[in-house]
């Protein structure tokens, strides 16, 4: 009796301490105007701020003199410091720089200074996060005149179960003026891996074709004439095409006419090059790691996700873009997938094979040819953890046709079997999925299932029309948009038939009455009519700048 009354007594003063010591954090936390809280201890509470049906306050204040540096040299993604507030809760000693590719360069050339950012909350304080955040990025809405292209890409792949960043509207103020209505998105960092996959141990690379980082081929094919001067890339060239006439390298041997434009290539009349349309050459072979190009070689570099050999320097694609600090051993891993993969062999112990399904029924689906599908191959991510590889969107501002599509009806009947218009032997995380007849089968059960359960069954009409009357008047009233917002109720217009349109086709495929292979469609008649629908109306690349 004794012994049971000093345990009881024991217990007693312990609860007491743990209730005030809980207490005394709360007080603290509710006080401290400096708070830096890690991720462990706010459990991403960063996902009710990112709250896809929420618009979302962000005033960022810096020095004057800093910000004008920013706007006067947007190219050079230098981070700067500044305070931000989020929804009434203030961050001091944040970094903010400038993001994009053909985004920034575009806007860098004009009268804009609606730039897309990053934000990272411990670059200058370390542990420092928004509500377990470290890097919030900020996207302009740049070549979308619905505001929601990527919204909606991103609400599908959620829909199908693809890991995706958290996002959400967010009006922006930059030193108390009105810089517009953006897309804010949890940035594929620390946050998001320990989020998606509870662990800390995984590694994430954003593989990026060398051509799209201004790199050259191993031999240039041979040209003549002169390059004209230009200070920026034209809407068709890659991402990170070189900009100037001095960053070009040419040979003679090759009649080029004024312009620099090939004799034997035609310039279609809307000015872009599709990708369908490139030049004859050798494809690069099932697991190999080089395009010929006009009998010219050109390194893959590894953003294909094809092996190549051993090497680390081989897969500078990947590596050099890795997001953490993987180590050889980490390399090695990918390689040995990689290879396995190109080879099919083992692949559900290389790859997370229903995850990569799933990816790709939404990425079919959604017609978004600027990614792994196309030439540039890039805007995925690849997480690697254990040796098994995972694809993960990214960028999604021209998905539904906004990237190398001739007209709606061809990018509405896109074919779902040979989304890559005839690359995807060069793509082996695809093209050594669907060889497996049970995965092939998956992948069209996935694309069955956006038909019916996100498009048949209401859901996509509902979304759209429940996010729109959520912006609508920030879209009214935004101070620095690319489009007036009388093209914006128009481009939602042709959103909303273009979705329910791919809908009708991919069904059409599935059921046989449309070939699901385009080398195989000889009844072009059975092609589901999507001519009353204007893709530049939605906003494609090469024409966002209004």
């Amino acid at each position: 009796m004794s012994t049971n009354k000093y345990i009881n007594i024991f217990i007693t003063v312990m609860m007491t301490f743990a209730v005030l010591f809980c207490l005394v954090l709360v007080f603290f936390s509710a006080n401290g105007e400096t708070e830096v809280v890690s991720a462990s201890v706010s459990e991403f509470g960063y996902k009710n701020l990112l709250d896809r049906y929420h618009v979302m306050e962000v005033d960022i204040c810096m020095d004057e003199r800093e910000f004008a540096d920013i706007l006067e040299n947007p190219t050079e993604e230098e981070y700067k410091q500044c305070d931000i507030t989020v929804d009434g809760k203030t961050y001091t000693n944040v970094a903010i720089r400038t993001k994009g590719n053909t985004s920034l360069s575009q806007v860098a050339s004009s009268d804009s200074d609606r730039y897309s950012f990053k934000v990272e909350f411990d670059h200058y304080v370390k542990g420092q996060t928004l509500e377990g955040l470290d890097k919030l990025v900020l996207n302009n809405i740049f070549c979308d005149a619905t505001y929601v292209k990527e919204y909606v890409a991103y609400d599908i792949f959620q829909y199908l179960g693809v890991a995706c960043p958290c996002y959400s509207f967010a009006h922006i103020t930059i030193n108390g003026e009105e810089w517009g209505l953006y897309l804010a998105l949890e940035a594929l960092e620390d946050s998001f891996v320990e989020r998606v996959y509870g662990t800390k141990e995984g590694e994430l690379y954003k593989p990026e074709s060398v051509q799209n980082r201004g790199g050259q081929m191993d031999e240039m094919p041979p040209m003549g004439g002169e390059i004209p001067e230009i200070d920026e890339a034209p809407s068709w060239m890659n991402d990170e095409a070189p900009q100037k006439k001095e960053d070009m390298q040419h040979a003679e041997g090759r009649e080029m006419p004024e312009g620099g434009m090939p004799l034997d290539r035609e310039m279609p009349e809307d000015g872009m090059l599709q990708d369908h349309e490139m030049p004859p050459k050798e494809r690069m072979q099932p697991g190999g790691g080089r395009l010929q190009i006009d009998g010219f070689t050109q390194s893959d570099g590894g953003s294909g996700l094809s092996y190549i050999d051993d090497e680390i320097d081989s897969y500078q694609d990947i590596f050099e873009n890795a997001v953490f600090s993987p180590t050889d051993e980490d390399k090695e891993r990918v390689i040995e997938a990689l290879e396995n993969l190109s080879e099919g062999r083992e692949l559900e112990r290389y790859l997370d094979v229903d995850a990569c399904i799933r990816y790709f029924a939404a990425q079919t689906f959604i017609v978004n040819m600027d990614s792994y599908y196309s030439e540039l191959k890039h805007n995925y991510y690849l997480y690697e953890e254990n040796g098994q590889l995972t694809i993960l969107p990214w960028d999604l501002n021209l998905a539904f046709g906004g990237f190398q599509a001739s007209d709606a009806t061809e990018a509405v009947n896109g074919a779902i079997d040979t989304p890559m218009n005839g690359r995807e032997e060069e793509r082996p995380l695809f093209s050594k999925i669907m060889e497996v007849e049970e995965y092939k089968e998956l992948y069209h059960q996935y694309l069955k299932e956006i038909v019916d359960g996100y498009t048949g069954s209401g859901r996509f009409a509902r979304t759209l029309h429940t996010i729109t009357a959520l912006i609508d008047d920030d879209v009214k009233k935004d101070a620095t948009a690319f489009y007036s917002y009388e093209e914006y109720l128009t481009a939602i217009a042709n959103l909303e038939e273009f979705v329910l349109l791919r809908a009708e086709s991919v069904e059409a495929q599935l059921n046989g009455l449309i070939s699901p292979v385009n080398s195989e469609r000889k009844n072009t008649s059975a092609l589901i009519d999507a001519s009353m629908v204007d893709l530049k109306a939605m906003g494609v690349q090469g024409n966002s700048m209004h």
